[in-house]
């Protein structure tokens, strides 16, 4: 199996974890020590995170502003933000995924990005990742489908849209079936 760097993963209806039910999955990095993506369709609950942020950036109005669209990236490093963004902007740090997607992990970014509204981006906390062969087995036990994806996908599609679409791209009809898995 190739690299699947930049495509995204969408979780079949079996799947029942918390995290990863009904889960679009953008792959950030895939190789022969594993993998890391981030889920780009599940939004943290912003009362939540209200008291939290206020909490941790005392009188930060730029990050208090954002707490209506955070991202949960994945169970791994919750604690840690990363935003995922347009490849145009670069700053310290950033590391390119694509020619049109790029992620960065300080904190400045996030303030830079709001005064450019040419720029899309996400805000993600923490990330998923996979050992080893993991994310293979995964994918050969019929837990994920694979698929290339666009900047206008992850950025612009309504995320609570976005595993259904996702699905219904790939010319699948899940209405009945919902939930039953089988092998053909």
């Amino acid at each position: 199996m190739g690299s699947l760097t930049n495509q995204i993963l969408i979780s079949m209806p079996h799947m029942t974890d918390p995290y990863f039910s009904k889960a679009v999955v953008f792959v950030c990095e895939h190789n022969k020590e594993g993998a890391m993506g981030m889920i780009i369709n599940k939004q943290f609950q912003a009362p939540d995170l209200k008291e939290l942020f206020e909490k941790l950036y005392i009188g930060d109005d730029t990050i208090h502003s954002l707490v209506n669209d955070i991202f949960f990236g994945g169970p791994v490093l919750l604690e840690r933000g990363i935003v995922l963004h347009d490849a145009t902007y670069k700053s310290e740090g950033t590391i390119n995924i694509s020619d049109n997607i790029s992620m960065t992990s300080q904190q400045h970014v996030l303030k830079e990005l709001q005064r450019r509204p040419d720029i899309p981006f996400k805000l993600m906390l923490g990330h998923s990742g996979w050992s080893q062969g993991q994310l293979e087995r995964e994918i050969e036990n019929g837990d994920w489908l694979m698929q290339n994806t666009t900047q206008d996908f992850i950025f612009n599609v309504n995320p609570e849209q976005m595993w259904q679409q996702a699905i219904g791209s790939l010319g699948m009809d899940l209405g009945p079936s919902l939930g039953i898995s089988g092998q053909a």
